[in-house]
Formats: C-alpha cells, structure tokens, sequence
C-alpha cells in the first residue's frame, strides 16, 4: 500500500511562514513587539483541517451548517436542554448575583438574559473551546474564504497577547476564532471588552465577572432598552395573515392586542409596555408559539443572526426566573433542506416576492414571502416552507 503525504507539502509550510512575516509591520503598528510575534508564529502551521477554507486543488470546504439555520424551532429550542440550563443558570445567579447586579445597574441587561447568552455560547463554560485561537487566526488569513476579515482578527490577537489579558495556551476559541465564555472575536473583545474584577485584565476566558460585563456592553453598544422584555408571547388571531410577520410592520403593543393578539398566560401588560413598538414574529409559521418582538428581541439577534438563538436565549432567561415554558408547544413540522429553501427563495425572486439573499435559510423574511405566493396561488396560508409548496412551484404534482 503506498501511503501519499497529506497535502500541504513542505513548502507550503514555508509559504505559510513566508505570509505570516509578511504581516509583521503591520503588527508592529498595533504595538506588538518582536518578541510576541516571534514568540507567537514560530515553528506554526497552519490548520487545514478546519473549515470554511479555499486550498489550491482542493474543492472549497464550506463553513459546517449552523444548527440555528437547518433545526426546527422544537428541535433548538428543546425543552431538555432549556429546563437543564435554567436549573443551572438559578444556581450561578446565586453565585454571582452581586456581579450581576453590579452589570445590570451599570448596563441595564438583567442577569438572566446575561446568564442565558452564557450558557447558549458554552454552557456556562462548561464547554472547552477546541482551537488555538492563534492558528486559526493565521489560518482562516491564510487560505480562508474571508481572508481580510481574518488578516485582521490575528492582527488584533496578536495585540491581546501583547497587552497581557491572556496567556497564549489560554486563548482558545471556535473553528471561526469566536473566544471566551461568550464567544468574541478580537474586534469585538476590543470593543467591548471591561475590566470588572479589577486585575488590570481584560479576561473573558478566564474570569467570569469580566465576560459577563463584556457580553452586556456589547448589547448595549447594539441598542438594548434598559428594563425592556427581550419579547412577547401571544395567542394570535385565528384568520391571522402570517404575511405581515417581519420586521418592517411594527405597531404598538397596545394595538396589536386591539387587534385580537393576547399574550401567553393571560399577561397584563403596563402602561408603557402597551406603547411599546412590536413586530409579529412567528417562528413555525402559523403553527407553533407567536410572539411580539420589540426593540430588544433585534438587539440580541445583532449578537447571533439567527431567529432561533433569539428563541433559545430570550426563552431561557425566562425559564431562570419562571418555570413555565412557552405557552403554546411547537408542532412535529420539518425543516426542507438548505438547497431546497435556496431552490423556494429563487422562486420566489423570480416572482417578484422575495428581495433578499438567496442562502437556503428560511428567516422571517423568506416565510413572509411564501405566505404571499400562498394568497396569489389560493394555497393554504401558513408561512411555513413545506417539500408539497416547493413542489407547486416547480409545477411538480404534490399536496398542500
């Protein structure tokens, strides 16, 4: 058996020596010295096992899919995994709760939805983060499909490193170079990153009080309202016209409930809540929970654009301070597959209905365009991307 060399050969080793070098006076403007760069480089190489990456000769291997794109709101948003986190976030609010309190007195985030950003990142650090931050950062600068975001990503890592805030064994991060408890890139860590426990450190790996503080300064500097619900569930209407669900068409929360929409559990809400501006947000189309998002619901969406990671978190920094789950279940519905919702957007781009990416992720905007072909079509009306819609458009036998 002839056993061939795993690709690259040497002297791609070299190149890659030869492109971190060349990255040197710019890492020195960032106040990086020699011996942090040498120290940080030598003897690397680069980590061609990771994704998202384009290699000479090799077919490009697309970043994995995220789990927040290609699951069912029942299947992210799973009742186990809600239940163990919110008993596990109680206990670290108990824990921590003079920290918390010292954040949301300065930021205005309150714990649980502090607690709950932890814990979907990595459990409450309970996950190990797999990568040298270092490498993957050379990496994805080195051959990766967004080469000058990462070029300066490892710049700015190198800079940390210089500045003290980490040990370079300790800075492990994601196959992206997403860092610490909650999960920032360098760019981020410096814009949001705070010294709270008072070590002259800007630690979000290592200390606790220091991630929590940078997670929300980050939601602030995205616009969150300080003593503002993150969202609302509500019984919606039963002709509701699911099309109006995005988030261009806002209304006061007071007239949504004019309007027939009541929240889960017979909430009241306040007089300043009712003026409160809201989109309709329905995850699972017509079918599983409802809810009204305000400002706060897109503020955390700025931190992981995924409706679903709103869900997740929104729901569980509920849970840690009420048991109950969300009124309505989710349904037993399917999720199509990426190239089949890529395969309904183009439809639907072509009918003049949809005007956003085409990128086989089914998000408010791509459900609101379905719900449209539904009504011109005289299909049931449910927002809700199924195998027999796609097999309407494509002029294939098929129920609805």
């Amino acid at each position: 058996m002839i056993l061939l060399a795993p690709w690259p050969a040497p002297a791609a080793d070299a190149a890659f020596q030869t492109f971190l070098q060349s990255l040197w006076p710019d890492a020195q403007k960032l106040g990086v010295s020699r011996q942090t760069f040498d120290a940080a480089t030598r003897g690397l190489d680069p980590d061609l096992a990771l994704p998202d990456l384009v290699l000479p000769g090799k077919p490009e291997r697309p970043p994995p899919p995220q789990a927040e794109f290609v699951q069912t709101p029942a299947d992210y948003v799973r009742e186990a995994s809600i239940a163990r986190l919110a008993a596990q976030g109680k206990k670290l609010y108990d824990q921590h709760h003079s920290t918390l309190d010292a954040i949301e007195q300065r930021f205005g985030v309150s714990p649980a939805v502090i607690l709950a950003i932890w814990g979907r990142e990595t459990a409450y650090g309970g996950h190990r983060l797999p990568h040298n931050a270092i490498r993957v950062l050379a990496t994805q600068a080195y051959v990766g499909r967004r080469k000058e975001l990462f070029r300066n990503e490892f710049l700015l890592a190198l800079k940390i490193v210089q500045e003290g805030h980490v040990r370079p064994d300790d800075m492990r991060s994601s196959w992206a170079g997403a860092m610490g408890h909650t999960q920032f890139l360098p760019s981020e860590f410096y814009k949001h990153a705070i010294d709270v426990d008072g070590d002259g450190r800007r630690d979000i790996w290592n200390s606790i009080p220091d991630s929590l503080a940078a997670a929300a300064a980050q939601l602030v500097a995205k616009g969150w309202q300080r003593g503002k619900r993150w969202a609302y569930e509500v019984r919606i209407p039963a002709n509701v016209d699911c099309t109006i669900a995005q988030p261009a068409h806002t209304l006061p929360l007071g007239e949504w409930l004019k309007r027939g929409y009541a929240p889960a559990y017979g909430r009241k809400l306040s007089a300043d809540e009712l003026k409160e501006a809201a989109s309709l947000l329905l995850p699972e189309g017509t079918y599983g929970p409802a809810f009204l998002a305000p400002k706060n619901y897109f503020v955390i969406k700025e931190y992981n654009f995924s409706d679903l990671y709103v869900l997740f978190v929104g729901h569980l920094s509920d849970r840690i301070v009420d048991a109950r789950p969300f009124e309505k279940p989710w349904s037993k519905n399917t999720q199509l597959r990426t190239e089949q919702v890529e395969a309904m957007q183009r439809t639907l781009t072509e009918r003049g209905l949809y005007r956003d990416k085409v990128d086989g992720k089914a998000g408010m905007l791509t459900r609101a365009a379905l719900g449209e072909y539904q009504k011109v079509n005289g299909l049931k009306l449910d927002c809700w991307p199924t195998a027999a819609v796609l097999a309407h458009m494509q002029g294939r036998p098929g129920r609805n």
